[in-house]
């Protein structure tokens, strides 16, 4: 494939994730204005909020069957026709116009990232798939920033919510015209295959082939990534710093440097994944997780957290929401919408400058270790360890636990506190992601530089890396990787 036809992939992965990261985060700003011209309530504003992950999560479930049965360029064109669709519906004045916008927009967002990266997977070869599938997650980040740059440009302008909703039509149509120029003698690597070995949403479970091993290590990727509190670090990060005695400007600093450095993280690990390998920068990325929270968990020690009431339900009360707006920044509003107006407030905050400079580089650290590892690897891996014929509805099984687990995990965070207190539950977050290392230690297979082809042979023979070098970056470049059988009895012990 030449440079020219390179870059279209590139721009269909990368697309998809701007789109995707910008629907996401747009909300932040809009709801602002949005809670004022339509005199939301608290219950209003979170069921705006949450029509997009209800939207993508109705589309991990049904999702699957129709990337495997239409194909995976087909499905991205259904996905960028459906977030036309929902752009349209989000610029009308009306409430529910906008809920049904948002669960359209959710639907399309979650097709088109399952899509994307089987697509992008299936079109490239091996030695390229690693950069071009984690040029989505390279998308998404710079969705979210572009989304809040729109957020704070747009913040005065009277009915700006229309524009920051709107222009997420242009990512839109830059992807659909890029698939649309693809050439067609690829696109037949994306069209629907044979079902030469008769898979179904049952063999997902089955021993056969060893899907139920492929499987789990699915679900493990997408519940991990989850389940370390990355959702957490990020939705509550200005909170976090607040509470633990950052002032106003020192919060708004921050938070942009926790953005920054997902951006430079994530291009990282693009460059580092066909290079070094999935399983150390996944491995590794748990571990410098793991020691980071359960650092961040004993800092956190000396302060103390409480669970403010939501905010009244009365648009009389809108006085003292905008104040309470403007006290924090951009970044940190989607934070306070998602919550109906719940916040948290730091009652004897810890101030020692030493351990916020720690606790700030500790929180960088978790964020590009998420960066690094979960957040592009998860995606690469899951469009490679499947069978082409259940791919897209394999991916969809698992991305529906991805966002149960998303909404399990940002619902529960302030009862969490509550309950256990800030310190232990990033302690928590840190020992699962300490568990989640050694899991991937033991059963994750190294895909690099593989053909999916390959890969399948591989795991259907029960053939895996060995563990023994899982994290040795210098032994896997001197010498050929060495495979092992594991037979079925081991893996269920």
């Amino acid at each position: 494939m030449g440079c020219c036809s390179l870059l279209l992939p590139c721009v269909v992965s990368t697309g998809g994730g701007v789109v995707f990261g910008y629907e996401l985060a747009i909300i932040s700003g809009a709801l602002l204005q949005l809670r004022v011209d339509f005199a939301l309530s608290c219950v209003q504003q979170e069921a705006l909020v949450s029509a997009l992950l209800f939207g993508a999560l109705l589309a991990s479930m049904v999702g699957g069957s129709l990337i495997d049965w239409q194909g995976r360029r087909k499905s991205i064109l259904f996905s960028n026709g459906l977030t036309l669709t929902g752009t349209v519906l989000l610029l009308i004045t009306s409430y529910p116009a906008l809920l049904l916008g948002r669960v359209i927009v959710g639907f399309a967002v979650c097709i088109s990232s399952m899509s994307c990266c089987i697509f992008v997977s299936e079109l490239v070869q091996p030695e390229r798939r690693g950069v071009l599938v984690s040029l989505y997650e390279v998308g998404i980040t710079i969705g979210i920033l572009t989304a809040y740059a729109v957020n704070y440009l747009m913040a005065d302008t009277q009915g700006g919510w229309k524009w920051m909703f709107g222009l997420a039509a242009v990512p839109t149509l830059v992807q659909l015209v890029a698939l649309c120029c693809l050439p067609s003698v690829t696109q037949s690597q994306a069209e629907p295959l044979e079902p030469t070995r008769g898979y179904n949403y049952l063999s997902l479970f089955h021993t056969k082939d060893n899907m139920r091993t492929r499987t789990m290590i699915g679900l493990a990727l997408v519940l991990f990534q989850q389940l370390t509190g990355q959702p957490n670090v990020l939705l509550y990060a200005s909170t976090i710093f607040y509470t633990l005695g950052f002032h106003n400007h020192t919060v708004v600093l921050a938070s942009v440097g926790l953005g920054l450095v997902k951006v430079l993280s994530t291009l990282l690990s693009m460059a580092l994944s066909d290079r070094v390998g999935r399983r150390p920068l996944l491995i590794g990325g748990c571990s410098v997780m793991a020691i980071s929270l359960m650092i961040i968990g004993l800092l956190c020690t000396h302060s103390h957290v409480d669970e403010m009431a939501c905010v009244s339900k009365d648009i009389s009360s809108n006085a003292n929401i905008t104040a309470t707006y403007k006290a924090n920044v951009t970044v940190n509003e989607n934070e306070t919408a998602i919550n109906g107006g719940a916040r948290l407030e730091a009652k004897s905050p810890f101030h020692a400058p030493a351990a916020n400079a720690v606790v700030l580089l500790s929180l960088m650290a978790v964020v590009g270790a998420y960066s690094i590892g979960f957040g592009p690897l998860t995606w690469l891996l899951l469009s490679e360890i499947f069978p082409a014929e259940v791919r897209g509805r394999a991916f969809a099984f698992t991305n529906c636990f991805n966002w149960s687990a998303h909404l399990l995990v940002t619902s529960t965070f302030l009862n969490l506190v509550d309950a256990i207190g800030l310190p232990g539950l990033f302690v928590s977050y840190g020992a699962i992601a300490a568990a989640a290392a050694v899991f991937f230690c033991k059963i994750l297979p190294e895909t690099k530089g593989k053909s999916l082809e390959d890969i399948d042979q591989e795991l259907r023979l029960n053939q895996f890396y060995q563990s023994e070098d899982c994290c040795s970056f210098a032994s896997k470049r001197n010498r050929p990787p060495q495979y092992q059988k594991v037979l079925s009895e081991d893996m269920s012990g």
